[in-house]
């Protein structure tokens, strides 16, 4: 993948979070107020002040998360965002993340 193509891929994937998480916060399901700037998705929850961050990593070819749980990296595996670490799939991962700092159970979709 160039790093065009990466920087594609990762902008269409912090959209598709934002979306998603918009739509959850336009429903009253969640209580949250999402930021972009550039590459960097902040994701903040108005209820506690506690945030989440998403943003790529150019040179690395990954989407980091951070979060209270703790930060992961993503690398694409066959049309996924996979977690380095533990194999995880990145939306099914955030949607235990916020569903953890937001307190409400939430899925986040790729495609919303």
């Amino acid at each position: 993948m160039t790093e065009t193509e990466f920087l594609d891929l990762a902008d269409s994937t912090l959209a598709a979070i934002e979306t998603a998480l918009d739509r959850l916060n336009d429903e009253n399901r969640l209580d949250v107020e999402c930021s972009r700037n550039g590459n960097v998705l902040e994701i903040e929850f108005l209820h506690n002040g506690s945030k989440v961050i998403v943003n790529s990593q150019a040179a690395m070819k990954e989407l980091w998360v951070a979060a209270r749980s703790g930060g992961f990296h993503y690398r694409q595996v066959d049309g996924k965002w996979i977690d380095t670490r533990d194999g995880g799939e990145l939306f099914d991962d955030l949607s235990q993340i916020v569903t953890e700092q937001s307190g409400s159970p939430v899925i986040i979709s790729e495609n919303p």
